[in-house]
Formats: C-alpha cells, sequence, structure tokens
C-alpha cells in the first residue's frame, strides 16, 4: 500500500517520543541518587511515553508489513494503556507537586513514598485495563457501525477514554490552581515578615505561577482536541481530522521530558556523569524540590 504521509509523522513523531524518553529512563536507572519519589514519578511518566513512542513505531510497521486484526488490536491495546499510563503519570506528579506544599512538614515520610507508589501501581493497572478491553473484545472488526473516529475502538470505548481524559484533566486544574493560591500565600506570609514584598519574590512567584499555567496549557492544547474529537467526531469523517488532532496529542509525550526531566538540575548533573564520565565541580548544581516548577 501506499504510504500515508499522516502514519509517516507519526511514526517520526514516535521515533523522537523514544528517543527522548529512552534517555531520561536510563539516566534515572543509572543514576543511584535519582531514587526519591519525584524521580520515580518523572521515570514512571518517562517509560510510559517510552513505550507510546515505541507503540508508534510499532503500529506503522504492522500497518504497512503485517495485515492481521490481531496484531492491530494488539497494537491499539499498546498504544491506549501507553498514553493511559502516559496521562496518569501526570496526574500523579501534580498530586505530588500539591502534596509537596500543602503537608510540607511530613512530605518525606515513608506514608508520602507509600501514597506515591500506591498511586502509580493503581495508574498502571487502570491504563492496562483500558488497553485490554479492545483485545478482549471491546471492538468493531465485526460491527462496522459502531466504530468511532479510532478504528477498530467503539464508540462507547473512545467515549469513556475521553471522559477520564476530561476528568483527569479537571483535577489537574483544580490543583494547579490550589497550588497558585499556596505559593501566592507564601509570598504574602513572606512580605508581612520583611514588612514588603521585594523585586525577587514578586519575580519568584510571577514565574512559578507562569511556569503552571505553560505546563497545564500544554497538555490541554495537546489532548483536547483530540478528545473532543473522539465524543463529536463521525467515524464518517475524512481520516485526515483524526490525524490532524491525533498528531499534536503525540507532541506532549515529546513535550514532556522537557518540562518534568531536563528542566530538572540533579538530572542534569546525571547527564554530564552519563556522558562525560565525571562531574566537572565548577558547574554548580543546586537540588530542587518537587515542588519547584
Amino acid at each position: 500500500a501506499a504510504l500515508n504521509p499522516w502514519d509517516v509523522m507519526l511514526c517520526v513523531s514516535g521515533t523522537a517520543i523514544a528517543c527522548e524518553n529512552a534517555l531520561v529512563v536510563a539516566i534515572i536507572c543509572y543514576s543511584p541518587t535519582l531514587r526519591s519519589p519525584m524521580f520515580v514519578l518523572v521515570g514512571s511518566l518517562a517509560t510510559a511515553d517510552l513505550l507510546a513512542g515505541l507503540g508508534l513505531i510499532l503500529n506503522f510497521v504492522f500497518q504497512y508489513v503485517i495485515h492481521s486484526e490481531t496484531v492491530s488490536l494488539l497494537t491499539v491495546g499498546f498504544l491506549v494503556a501507553s498514553f493511559a499510563a502516559s496521562v496518569s503519570s501526570l496526574l500523579a506528579i501534580t498530586v505530588d507537586r500539591y502534596l509537596s506544599l500543602y503537608n510540607a512538614l511530613t512530605y518525606y515520610s515513608e506514608r508520602t513514598v507509600l501514597c506515591i507508589h500506591t498511586m502509580l501501581a493503581g495508574a498502571w493497572g487502570v491504563s492496562l485495563c483500558l488497553g485490554l478491553l479492545p483485545v478482549l473484545g471491546w471492538n468493531c472488526l465485526h460491527d462496522h457501525a459502531a466504530c468511532s473516529v479510532v478504528r477498530p475502538l467503539t464508540k462507547s470505548n473512545v467515549t469513556l477514554l475521553s471522559a477520564s481524559f476530561f476528568l483527569i484533566f479537571l483535577i489537574m486544574l483544580h490543583l494547579y490552581i490550589e497550588i497558585c493560591k499556596i505559593v501566592c500565600r507564601h509570598a504574602h506570609q513572606i512580605a508581612l515578615q520583611q514588612h514588603f514584598l521585594t523585586a525577587s519574590h514578586y519575580v519568584a512567584t510571577k514565574k512559578g505561577v507562569s511556569t503552571l499555567a505553560i505546563i497545564l496549557g500544554t497538555f490541554g492544547a495537546s489532548w483536547l482536541p483530540f478528545a473532543i474529537y473522539c465524543v463529536v467526531g463521525d467515524p464518517d469523517y475524512p481520516s485526515v481530522y483524526t490525524y490532524a488532532t491525533l498528531l499534536p496529542a503525540t507532541y506532549n509525550s515529546m513535550i514532556n521530558p522537557i518540562i518534568y526531566a531536563y528542566r530538572n538540575q540533579e538530572i542534569q548533573r546525571s547527564m554530564w556523569v552519563l556522558f562525560c564520565g565525571c562531574f566537572q565541580a565548577k558547574v554548580s548544581f543546586r537540588s530542587r524540590s518537587p515542588s519547584d516548577v
């Protein structure tokens, strides 16, 4: 079959996603110092995005090399599980950032570690179940009238996935609003202690709130068009609409390593060690807390 340019772009996007996140996973696994709950969450996100990138590559290969309904279902289920785990890991990171500010005094307790691991286990468990649904029979291979804009997923299946995304997005929005309130409250308390709000405090607060807006805005801009189209779209519409909304959604997995990993100075230091074999002491690094954004 002739190559579809959209499929090629998805494959290229998957290759970039896999390479970026494979580096993050390698750094976290290579560095024994990156074992705190914050880096466990970043590692979970990078692993999910790495699998999503590999899924996009496999989907391209199997689509043009192996024509099998079983393989198609397995690939689609793999992609659903991977992207669901990615979005769920983003929610877990948001919860972690909120807890690091709301319960700053008890954040580094064993209870927090248990909470993080429980969240991740639940996130990956739910994602795996969502990915198995098409394989276990929730598909439209034998009922084309039930197909959605994403074949072979059914309309009810993509509606469930979209509703889950909207719920996660609203929870993240609420938590980031609460984080902004806490940050502004801390700045106000510092201002009262010093009798005025210094320029540095104002700049830091503004930068933190702006960064939160960029994080949530990037996530929403990437996934909302596709989630909305899955609900309102019709399978008879041209497939270009599906590709045009799905491709930006994959970019979120490409941006995640930049936002959550490469900006972290502990990971930057580990990259120096990994690639240079030594750490240059003249390069200064500052340890960052999970609440840093």
